[in-house]
Order: C-alpha cells, then structure tokens, then sequence
C-alpha cells in the first residue's frame, strides 16, 4: 500500500520542490559562520527550522530530493579537513577575529599579532598593519620593524620598489603618507576615500570620490587627474589593473572598467545586483567576478566572453589571484570553506574546519596571496 501511495502523483509537486529549495538555500545563505566546533549545531539548528517552515512539502519524494540536492550543494563534499598545503606558489596574507596570519606554501601559518587589516609590500618582504591605535610594519616572521600611534587606522597600502616605498592609509584625521621606514608620516589630505597606489607610477595614489577616481601626486600633493568612475551609490570595492592604465569599479548591479588615459568607462551589468568582488589577474588579462552563487572569468580585452568556473549555493566572500594566475581562492561562509578553483574551470580543491584554523568565530578572509617564488 505505501508503495502505491507513494507513486501516486502529488498535486503541485513541482512548486513545491521549488520553495523548499529557497526556503533551505535562504536559510543557509543567512546562516552566520561560527567555529567549528558551534558549526554542527548551527547548521542542524537551521535544518529543524527550515524543516518545520516547508511542513509536509519536504515529505514529498520531491521535497526529499531538494534535501538530497542542497546536502551535495553547501559546501564541496571531498573538502580537506586542513589547509595541508597551497595549490601554487607564495606565501598568503588573511585576517581572522585573532588577528592577522600569514600561511605558506606548506601550509604552515604564523599569527603576526592581533591586528585588524593587513597588507604586504612589494615583493613580500613585509607586512604593514593596523591595530586599534597602531600601525606597524612587520617581517613575516612576525619581527615588529617598527609602530606609529595613530587614531583608528584602517587600509594600509604599500608600494614602491626595492630601495625606496611608502605606505598610504586612512586614520581619524583624513589620508596619510609615510616612507616605508615609518618616517616622514603627513597628511595628504583631510578627505577619506577609498585607496589604492597606482601601478607603475611615481608614487600617485589613486582615491575614489563618490563618482570620481582622483589621481594625487603624494610627492608634491598635487592633484594630477581627475577621472569619471561611474555612478556614486553602493561602491563596494575598487582596484588597479597592474598596467596602471585601467581601474576597476565594483557596485552590486555591474562592474565598471575605467580608462584612465581616454577618461572613458566600460560597464558590465549584472541586473541581479548581486556582485560583491571582482579582481583583475596578474597579467592583466582576464578579471574575476564574484556573485553569490557562482564565480566569473571575464576576458578583459572582450567583456563577452565569461565562464564560470564554480557554482554554489552561496554567498561567497573574499576573492584573490594566486600569484602566478593559475588559482582562485574564494570564502564560502555557509560550509565553513576555503575553495580554490583552477582560472580555466577544470579543478578545485577546498578546505573545510577553515574558522576553527584561524581561531575564528567568522571566516577568515585572505589579504593577499603574495610573490612566487
């Protein structure tokens, strides 16, 4: 008899397979990382809570396969349960509620102190940071080289070559400069914006204003140009393509490539506004996408051409190039993952217990995957 009843067509049974998937992926969507050792209970938690919201729709056979289906989608079933070692060369840079780390290739990892951003110099031979009321500059190893009391600083930035390099950041009192021996410290300007040095230029820090990408001189504090940067609301992020030529703008809906010599702008619509990252490769030629469930390699020289690379039921957070270009590497809060997935598709290789590793009630995010060897 129950066989039969089984076989017997539910009305509407489609439909509801369909809610339940939203229901159980929304609900795992908004779940918020923990440790691990908190993450089973969580997760089950969530599961009870989702399973009496969906009531008699997930006692359907297709109400069965949706949980069989979101079972295989959170999170990559083969993860490792450690970060044993780095699929490619260098060295990275994350930051976790314990501070910030620096991982090799090995995989063997160092807490440089309890600091809340981090950021390495060129070449990698060092790390510029900020604590609460400090911005230091330290080896690697984790040697203090020296410290700055400063108010509140945030977004540390180093550039420069191997015999002369400064540091931009932002404190309470606006944009500052200093030698990347710590000395020389001045404001450049009483504004804040979000920062980034210009490739291959004398020392230009590029600022994005609302709609504008100001370009300073921080050797004579002169301001060298002013470029159009698209629409002023709901700037997430902002970086340099490594020509220096071209800077890249991202806003939830689209994600926009400024020219900086022609003051022209290409946009890339993503009507599900539901960008949250985007990073151009080492060699300029391709720039990754992150949306919620999937991640994007777009061509930069033809924006049309996109490929995914990696789909799930995210969202995903976090977006770095491994220094050679071969390797993305992207959060999936949800499964408590790192997941680093070959540029041309054809492999990944995920992480899990990623919290529990980096003392960390959140995700840790990586900073910066830095310098080949």
């Amino acid at each position: 008899m129950r066989q039969e009843l089984e076989r017997i067509p539910v009305p509407d049974a489609e439909a509801a397979a369909e809610r339940a998937r939203e229901v159980v992926l929304a609900a795992f969507g908004e779940r918020e990382p923990v440790a691990r050792e908190r993450h089973v209970l969580r997760v089950a938690a969530i599961a009870v809570v989702a399973a009496a919201l969906l009531g008699g729709a997930l006692a359907t056979p297709p109400g069965r396969a949706v949980l069989d289906e979101i079972r295989e989608a959170v999170g990559v079933e083969r993860a490792q349960p450690a970060l044993f070692s780095l699929p490619a060369p260098g060295w990275l840079l994350v930051a976790s509620d314990a501070g910030s780390w620096v991982v090799e290739a090995d995989g063997s990892k160092r807490l440089l102190g309890p600091y809340r951003e981090a950021s390495w110099s060129p070449f990698g031979r060092f790390v510029v940071a900020t604590g609460r009321n400090e911005l230091a500059a330290l080896e690697p190893s984790g040697a203090v080289r020296w410290t700055l009391a400063r108010p509140r600083p945030s977004s540390p930035r180093w550039a420069g070559t191997t015999t002369d390099t400064r540091i931009a950041y932002l404190d309470a009192t606006g944009i500052r400069v200093a030698a990347g021996d710590g000395t020389g410290d001045r404001l450049l300007t009483p504004e804040r914006a979000q920062i980034a040095w210009r490739p291959r230029s004398n020392f230009v820090l590029g600022q994005l204003h609302t709609s504008e990408l100001r370009l300073q001189d921080t050797q004579t504090g002169r301001v060298a140009d002013r470029v159009r940067a698209g629409s002023a609301v709901d700037v997430i992020d902002w970086s340099w393509a490594p020509d220096g030529a071209r800077a890249v703008v991202v806003r939830p809906w689209e994600v926009t490539i400024v020219d900086v010599e022609r003051d022209s702008m290409r946009s890339l619509p993503f009507p599900a506004r539901d960008v949250t990252a985007a990073r151009v490769s080492p060699d300029g030629r391709e720039l990754a996408v992150l949306r919620a469930g999937e991640v994007l390699v777009i061509d930069m020289a033809r924006p049309s051409v996109r490929r995914r690379v990696f789909a799930g039921a995210g969202p995903f957070e976090g977006l770095a190039w491994s220094p050679d270009g071969r390797w993305l590497l992207v959060g999936w809060p949800a499964a408590d993952q790192w997941v680093f997935v070959r540029a041309d598709g054809r492999r990944i290789q995920a992480v899990a217990n990623v919290s529990e590793q980096f003392r960390s009630q959140r995700l840790p995010r990586a900073e910066g995957w830095c310098c080949s060897e």
